[in-house]
């Protein structure tokens, strides 16, 4: 049995892939098979349920059969508008729940022991965020977040107007775990059309 509590995740899937010619980066392909595909199957094991935070018509998901949640808050783009809306839904269908999952839907390689190592990360540190890092890059849309920074989430993005992730997490007790980069980055993201071309190689070569 895992030695974490049940939790749940968002996956973050409001890239818009201006750099591939737009549409949905978690929808391109890697070997036959989405982006979004693969990253559901690598936390699918580890997580309480899943939820794919995107924008606009949730029906492009239906596949996935998911729940899909949009952003809280209007007219804000970025990661942490996806983040609270993957907090606000926790609190309203799975209450009790302390911990959620973010993670990013271009990462196609993400480690199968995420939730389990950013759970000891925080315990170990005591603190209230937990991110992944690997190659000397801290990687603050991966992360774990508990529940009950909502308010001050929604706080600092509608009064605040704190955008980064960064910024917010800077407030917090954070800890930063560390993977390996060999023999690939577990948190590589498809980025460029270039990007895409590296992962199939790299999907070739582990196919694990």
């Amino acid at each position: 049995m895992a030695d974490f509590p049940p939790t749940p995740g968002v996956v973050l899937a409001g890239g818009l892939a201006r750099r591939m010619g737009g549409g949905d980066k978690p929808m391109r392909t890697i070997g036959g098979r989405t982006i979004l595909d693969r990253v559901i199957e690598r936390l699918d094991p580890q997580c309480a349920g899943l939820v794919i935070n995107a924008n606009g018509d949730p029906r492009r998901f239906a596949p996935f059969e998911r729940p899909v949640v949009a952003d809280t808050i209007s007219d804000f783009p970025g990661p942490l508008a996806g983040i609270l809306a993957g907090l606000d839904w926790v609190a309203a269908n799975q209450p009790g729940v302390t911990w959620m999952l973010s993670a990013a839907g271009d990462c196609p390689f993400l480690p199968r022991d995420l939730v389990a190592r950013l759970h000891r990360g925080r315990r170990e540190q005591n603190a209230q965020i937990a991110v992944a890092a690997s190659g000397g890059q801290t990687h603050h849309t991966i992360g774990l977040w508990n529940v009950s920074l909502r308010g001050e989430l929604r706080h600092a993005l509608m009064v605040d107007e704190c955008r980064a992730v960064h910024r917010f997490t800077a407030r917090y007790k954070l800890a930063v775990v560390d993977w390996l980069d060999v023999p690939l980055d577990p948190f590589f993201n498809a980025n460029t059309t270039d990007d895409l071309d590296a992962a199939e190689h790299l999907a070739t070569r582990n196919p694990h």
